[in-house]
């Protein structure tokens, strides 16, 4: 069973920090493409941040490079993002997605807040 689980949520002030992880389990990790993408309130998902399998090629959204930076333990099947400088503008539930070729799979989504 294809399973991805975000933590890491939380309410923070403008301009503390947050890491992320998604656990993932039920497939062969280390071949699939990690992305983090994100849905604030009344606005459509959009992408964040993805890394390749190996790691090898990393892209980011305008809005969070500089800020963000996403990773990957192969060993710990565990994708991370570190997000530093949050601002008010990054409240948004955050899901991970693992994605190759037509497979396609995501996770519930963790919450983060940005407020004072």
């Amino acid at each position: 069973q294809v399973q991805l689980v975000e933590s890491g949520g939380a309410l923070v002030q403008p301009g503390g920090s947050l890491r992320l992880s998604c656990a993932a389990s039920g497939f062969s990790f280390d071949i699939y493409t990690m992305t983090w993408y994100r849905q604030a309130p009344g606005k459509e998902r959009e992408l964040v941040a993805s890394i390749t399998n190996n790691g090898g090629s990393i892209n980011y959204a305008d809005a969070v490079k500089g800020r963000f930076t996403i990773s990957r333990d192969n060993d710990k099947n565990t994708v991370f993002l570190q997000m530093n400088g949050l601002k008010v503008e990054d409240t948004a539930v955050y899901y991970c997605n693992a994605r190759l070729m037509t497979r396609d799979y995501w996770g519930q989504g963790t919450l983060v807040t940005v407020s004072e």
